[in-house]
């Protein structure tokens, strides 16, 4: 099942991440797009949440000093222009693996792409690493931790449905039993021609 492989790459980018723990770090993607392409867009993908989850704990911290807050917005907004990036290079993998498929009479669209559940299925990798963190965490009580391994009982219960879901949507699309299609996302506040703020700077 691909959603098996996606997992473990997940599993893989954060463990990875975490060994540095530093947004600044250097990226290096194991997976060559010649030899495994889904697997090396499924690696960049979870990295680039990974490192935008550290900048959204950085970014709540009370006493950030609020010039270094600015800039840090600025890459904030820069990773989700990135991360739909991503979900687009994605759905452009499984457009063209599903080329040939002739979609059957009656046959369905599902109400998000493959890709937006695989960026749903990446998000809640880093929501079971870190309810872990917290289930375990040493300097915790013992209610923090039983209430965090609750919740991580449910994001775990999660994930096995939304993989499960995914894998379906996938066969579905497979037999021509579901359609894709694919939307550009058209973001408005990163071009200077329709954000009437930057436009104005021009």
């Amino acid at each position: 099942m691909i959603t098996e492989n996606a997992n473990k790459t997940f599993q893989e980018v954060i463990s990875h991440y975490h060994i540095k723990d530093d947004v600044a770090q250097d990226f290096s993607n194991p997976y060559q797009s010649e030899n495994d392409l889904l697997s090396h867009l499924l690696y960049k993908k979870c990295w680039i949440d990974t490192v935008q989850w550290h900048y959204e704990d950085i970014i709540r911290d009370p006493q950030i000093d609020p010039v270094a807050a600015l800039t840090l917005k600025r890459k904030i907004d820069a990773s989700n222009q990135e991360r739909t990036d991503m979900v687009e290079y994605l759905d452009g993998y499984f457009l063209e693996l599903y080329k040939n498929v002739d979609a059957k009479p009656g046959a369905r669209i599902n109400s998000e792409s493959p890709a937006w559940a695989f960026d749903r299925l990446s998000i809640l990798a880093l929501k079971i690493y870190h309810m872990n963190e917290e289930a375990t965490r040493a300097d915790a009580d013992d209610n923090h931790r039983e209430a965090c391994q609750k919740k991580l009982d449910i994001l775990l219960e999660q994930r096995v449905d939304l993989s499960t879901a995914i894998d379906q949507l996938l066969e579905d699309i497979k037999t021509g039993d579901k359609y894709m299609k694919v939307y550009k996302q058209m973001k408005m506040y990163n071009d200077d021609e329709l954000n009437p703020v930057l436009r104005a700077q021009k």
